[in-house]
């Protein structure tokens, strides 16, 4: 165990949306140790599909948190792709947690509303039955059990539809594609709640603040398996209007001029994705005394900053 008294904190896929706000929040927490994908300044190359890399990485490092922001994400990709995606999601959080017990450690690890089947109308509970329609789901719910076998201390957060101001993601790909195009079609059946990379990486700090270094301590009390996501729900298609109209009141200039809701029948992927990911995150908010925003209020404190890196407004 590392015995400095500034904690050491690894922080996986620092690159990512969710790591790279990680960056930030955790920063007041302990020394951080970043990784990604590609080393670039003084982030670590890690690839994930190396457990051996994996375990050499944390005996190098001995840190008293990990923090797992990284995940094979191409849903539809991965069912071309099983083996690799099994061993990012799920064999490697396994792994982690393996490491972090012989260092006497704790780990964080992000999980989604994919592990669901998608059925009915009703938010899901942590402790609903799982049902994942793909591998993407199939993977990441792999992972999940990896880390309750293994044992230790660790909290897992489900989360639900990440966007952010870096990285890929769904606000994005609406912004120019409604830049570009006078019409989108976008599905109108499927409903969850868009969550901010900076609320989710606000929120783990947060939940860990009250450690005082001790982490594993913490999160032996009040770890376990979190729904995590912004607060209230919607559709796709009710997400790229709002997207739309608010770009448009700070000033950006699109194209489009319909948006035209349609069911998932009329949008064929390879990867099913589940019709509903409504997340009940009240235990979150009982166990840590937490209130999530709205999404639309994170939507308004995302758009800004996302606008002026990517659009130049």
């Amino acid at each position: 165990m590392n015995k400095n008294l500034t904690p050491r904190i690894l922080l996986l896929g620092v690159q990512g949306q969710v790591g790279w706000e990680l960056r930030r929040s955790l920063a007041p927490l302990g020394e951080l140790i970043c990784t990604a994908r590609r080393a670039e300044g003084e982030d670590k190359a890690l690839d994930l599909a190396d457990g051996d890399a994996i375990r050499t990485l944390v005996r190098e490092v001995q840190p008293n948190l990990i923090v797992n922001a990284t995940a094979y994400v191409l849903v539809d990709q991965a069912e071309k792709e099983p083996e690799l995606a099994l061993a990012v999601n799920g064999t490697a959080p396994g792994i982690l947690q393996e490491e972090a017990n012989r260092l006497g450690a704790a780990v964080v690890h992000y999980s989604t509303d994919y592990v669901f089947d998608g059925s009915g109308s009703t938010p899901w509970v942590e402790t609903d039955p799982t049902g994942p329609l793909g591998v993407y789901g199939r993977t990441k719910l792999a992972g999940e059990q990896a880390m309750a076998a293994a044992g230790g201390s660790h909290v897992v957060l489900r989360t639900s539809w990440v966007y952010g101001v870096h990285g890929v993601n769904f606000v994005k790909k609406i912004l120019k594609f409604a830049a570009e195009r006078e019409k989108l079609r976008i599905v109108d059946d499927q409903v969850g709640a868009p969550t901010s990379a900076k609320y989710l990486a606000n929120l783990t700090a947060s939940m860990l603040a009250d450690a005082g270094g001790d982490f594993a301590g913490l999160l032996r009390e009040r770890g376990s398996v979190f729904h995590a996501c912004c607060g209230g729900h919607v559709s796709w298609c009710g997400f790229t209007q709002q997207i739309v109209a608010t770009a448009r009141q700070l000033g950006m200039t699109l194209k489009v001029a319909e948006i035209e809701p349609i069911p998932s029948t009329e949008f064929p992927t390879p990867a099913q994705r589940p019709l509903n990911s409504r997340l009940n995150c009240s235990r979150l908010g009982r166990e840590y005394r937490h209130t999530a925003p709205s999404w639309q209020a994170a939507l308004d404190e995302t758009l800004p900053p996302l606008l002026k890196t990517e659009f130049g407004i």
